[in-house]
C-alpha cells in the first residue's frame, strides 16, 4: 500500500473544477509565468469589489501588497452578494450542539444576524481599526461575531475556548482589544465548559477592554459587572437589521491569530482582507471541488486558522452549506461524527490525522453502523497523515471511492499551499502531492542551496501569494528575522520535507522547537515558561514525544528548587498547573525530574538529545558540545513520572 498510486476516477474527473493534469499544469505554469495577469483575473472572477485595484501586487521582500487601491468587504463577500442570487434561501450553516439541539440558518437569516450584531458593536462605539477578542464555544454566534467585525472593519482575534485565563490575558494585552465577545460557557463531553469566569480573571490586568458581550449558551449562573458586561440578546433586541458593509482597503487587516513560536510569547499573525479572501475562496474549488449542492464539514474549531479559512471565510465566500458541531467527536459514543455525516448527508469531510488515528483505534464497528455513502471527498489537515491512517480513512470511511486531499499549509500562509486537485492529481498515501497554482515551493539545505529529488531539506516558498500573512502584530522585526532572513527573498516555513522523483512533497514535520499536539501548534518555550512559574520548579525543558493518537505529546524534564518533595504527587500537580496556565490540550503526558539538564558549554539546553531520550531512551546523536556527559546517562536510565 505505501507505494501504491491512486489516480482520480474518470467519473470524479469528469465533473471536477480541474479535471486533468494538463489543466493543472497549464494553470500552474501561467500562475508562475504571469502572476499579475493570473491573480488579477482570479480576483475579478471570484470576489465582489466596491472599487477595483490599480496594481495586482508589489513585492519588496519581505513586504508584499496585493490588489493595491482595491476596496471590498469580507462580510459582504460571504453573505450579501449571495442575496442577489438563488442562494439567499440556501442553508449557509447547519449547526448541532453537543446536547443534540440544532439550527439551520439560511444566507438571508445569517445576513440579518450579522447586521444586527454589527449594529450592537456600533452602539458600543466600536469602529474600523478597533480590536475585538472572541472567546466562544462552537455555536453559530461565533461566525456571526467574526462576520460582524469584518463588516465594520474591526480587527478580530479568536482565542480557542480551551485556552486558560492566563493565555487569554496575554492575547488581550498584546492586541490592546477594546471588546471581548464571549459566552457563559459551552458543552464538551457532557460537561459545561465555563468561559466567562476565565474572561473575568483575565480582565483583572487588561485596562484596554471597555465592553464584554456575553452570549447565553448554557444558562448557568454568570457574574456580570455593571457598565462593562452586557448580555448579547439584550443588546440585540434594540438594534435594527440593516447595516451596510464598510468598504475596506484590500490590505486592511482582517484578523490577528496568535500561534506558538519558539519563544514564550505567542506570535500575532496578521492577515489582510483581499488576498486572504481570494485564496481561501479559490482553494474551496481547487482542493475540495466544491459544488453548490454539497454539504461540507470542516471539523476544526474556529479558534484555529483552519476554522477561519475553511469553516467561515472560504466556504461562505464560495456559497457553501457548512456543517458546524459544538462538541467532542466521541460523545456520547465514539460514532458521533459518523452519526452526523449520516444524518446530514455530508459530502465533503475535512478533519485531522489525530482524529483519524483515534477513530481507527476505536474500531470499524462505529463507522460501519452508519450510512456514509453520501461522502464523495475526504480531507486531512494539521500534520502529515501516516500511510496506515490514510489507508483506513480511504477504505473504511470513503469506501474506496473518495479521493483524500492531504493538505499542507500554515497559520502564516492563510490558505492551502500543497494539496491534490482531486480531479487531476494521482494520490500517494502520506504525500501532500503538488503545490497549488501560484505556490513556488522548493527544498534547500542549511545554506539555502536547492536540493534534488529524494533529499531531505527545509521547505521554502519562493514567490509571494495573496493569502500570505503581512506581518506579526507589533513585531515587524521578528516577522523579517523569523521568516525571510534565512533564505533571502524566500519564505522559510519551518518545516522539513522531501520531494520525490515525481515532484511530490512529503512533509516531515517541524524543524524548530514547536510541537504539534492534536494538530495544534504549541511552543516548547510556552510550556517551559508555565512550568518555571510554579514555586517548586527551578528549570524546565520540554520536547514533543511521538504519540500514536495525537501525533506528539508533551514531555517535560524538570529540575526542582531545594526542598523535600513527593515527586509522584508533584508530577500530577505540575500537569494540572500547565493545563491551567495554557489549556487542557497542553497538559504534559509525562514529567521527568532530574538534578540537571543536558547543556552545551554556553548554557543552551540540548533539546535534540532530550527528544532522542523520550523517543528511544537512548542517545545516538553528536554529544561533543555537551558540558556534562553524566547527565545523559542519568536521564536515559530515569523512569517516567506519569
Amino acid at each position: 500500500m505505501p507505494n501504491e498510486i491512486y489516480p482520480p476516477s474518470a467519473e470524479f474527473a469528469a465533473r471536477a473544477h480541474i479535471g486533468s493534469m494538463d489543466q493543472y499544469r497549464s494553470l500552474y505554469q501561467r500562475s508562475l509565468n504571469q502572476p499579475a495577469e493570473f491573480w488579477g483575473e482570479m480576483a475579478e472572477r471570484e470576489l465582489a469589489w466596491f472599487e477595483k485595484w490599480t496594481t495586482v501586487f508589489d513585492w519588496q521582500p519581505p513586504q508584499v501588497r496585493w490588489f493595491m487601491g482595491g476596496k471590498l468587504n469580507a462580510s459582504y463577500n460571504c453573505i450579501d452578494r449571495h442575496l442577489e442570487t438563488w442562494r439567499r434561501n440556501k442553508v449557509a450553516l447547519i449547526w448541532e450542539g453537543e446536547p443534540g439541539d440544532s439550527r439551520m440558518i439560511s444566507y438571508q437569516e445569517l445576513h440579518r444576524l450579522v447586521c444586527r450584531f454589527a449594529n450592537v458593536l456600533k452602539s458600543r462605539g466600536l469602529k474600523a481599526g478597533d480590536r475585538a477578542i472572541i472567546y466562544m464555544p462552537m455555536v453559530p454566534e461565533l461566525p456571526v461575531a467574526l462576520l460582524a467585525c469584518a463588516r465594520l472593519g474591526i480587527i478580530h482575534s479568536v482565542v480557542f475556548g480551551g485556552f486558560s485565563a492566563e493565555a487569554l490575558k496575554t492575547r488581550i494585552q498584546d492586541l490592546e482589544a477594546q471588546v471581548v465577545i464571549t459566552a457563559d460557557g459551552g458543552y464538551r463531553r457532557g460537561r459545561e465548559i465555563k468561559l466567562k469566569p476565565a474572561v473575568d480573571e483575565a480582565l483583572t490586568e487588561c485596562e484596554s477592554v471597555q465592553n464584554v458581550i456575553v452570549l447565553k449558551r448554557t444558562g448557568s449562573e454568570t457574574s456580570m459587572r455593571e457598565g462593562r458586561d452586557h448580555w448579547w440578546d439584550h443588546l440585540g433586541r434594540e438594534e435594527g437589521e440593516v447595516c451596510p458593509a464598510e468598504p475596506m482597503d484590500s490590505e486592511a487587516p482582517l484578523f490577528v491569530l496568535y500561534t506558538s513560536g519558539t519563544t514564550g510569547k505567542p506570535k500575532g499573525i496578521v492577515h489582510s482582507t483581499g488576498g486572504y479572501l481570494l485564496e481561501t475562496t479559490l482553494t474551496m474549488k481547487w482542493v475540495f471541488d466544491l459544488r453548490d449542492e454539497d454539504i461540507y464539514w470542516c471539523t476544526a474549531d474556529v479558534g484555529w486558522v483552519t476554522g477561519h479559512s475553511y469553516l467561515v471565510y472560504g466556504p461562505l465566500s464560495a456559497g457553501a452549506t457548512c456543517l458546524m458541531y459544538e462538541g467532542a467527536p466521541d460523545f456520547p459514543q465514539p460514532d458521533r461524527f459518523w452519526r452526523l455525516i449520516d444524518k446530514y448527508r455530508v459530502n465533503i469531510f475535512y478533519t485531522s490525522p489525530t482524529a483519524i488515528r483515534s477513530f481507527l483505534k476505536q474500531g470499524d464497528q462505529w463507522p460501519a453502523g452508519h450510512d456514509l455513502s453520501s461522502l464523495r471527498l475526504l480531507g486531512s489537515v494539521g500534520e502529515p497523515i501516516n500511510p496506515a491512517a490514510w489507508d483506513w480513512y480511504y477504505r473504511v470511511i470513503g469506501g474506496e471511492r473518495c479521493p483524500i486531499v492531504d493538505t499542507w499549509w500554515q497559520t502564516e500562509t492563510g490558505a492551502i499551499m500543497i494539496a491534490p486537485m482531486p480531479g487531476a492529481t494521482s494520490l500517494k498515501p502520506g504525500s501532500g502531492t503538488l503545490p497549488l497554482p501560484g505556490v513556488e515551493a522548493d527544498l534547500v539545505d542549511l545554506q539555502g542551496k536547492p536540493l534534488g529529488a529524494n533529499q531531505e531539506g527545509y521547505l521554502v516558498l519562493r514567490h509571494p501569494w495573496p493569502s500570505m500573512f503581512r506581518t506579526l502584530w507589533n513585531d515587524p522585526q521578528r516577522y523579517e528575522d523569523n521568516y525571510f532572513k534565512k533564505v533571502p527573498g524566500a519564505y522559510m516555513t519551518g518545516d522539513a520535507a522531501r520531494r520525490d522523483e515525481d515532484g511530490y512533497y512529503w512533509i516531515l514535520g517541524r524543524v524548530d522547537d514547536v510541537m504539534n499536539v492534536s494538530g495544534h501548534r504549541l511552543s516548547t518555550m510556552e510550556v517551559e515558561s508555565a512550568l518555571v512559574r510554579h514555586p517548586a520548579v527551578a528549570e524546565a525543558a520540554v520536547v514533543g514525544k511521538p504519540h500514536e493518537i495525537t501525533g506528539q505529546s508533551v514531555a517535560c524534564f524538570v529540575t526542582l528548587k531545594k526542598g523535600d518533595y513527593d515527586e509522584q504527587q508533584l508530577g500530577g500537580e505540575l500537569k494540572q498547573w500547565v493545563a491551567k496556565e495554557i489549556g487542557a490540550f497542553a497538559r504534559p503526558e509525562q514529567i521527568r525530574f532530574t538534578e540537571a539538564l543536558p547543556k552545551t558549554r554556553s548554557g543552551k539546553i540540548m533539546r535534540r538529545l532530550l527528544r532522542e531520550i523520550v523517543t528511544s531512551n537512548s542517545v545516538s546523536g553528536d554529544v561533543t558540545t555537551l558540558e556534562d556527559l553524566s547527565v545523559l546517562a542519568r536521564l536515559s536510565s530515569h523512569q517516567d513520572e506519569d
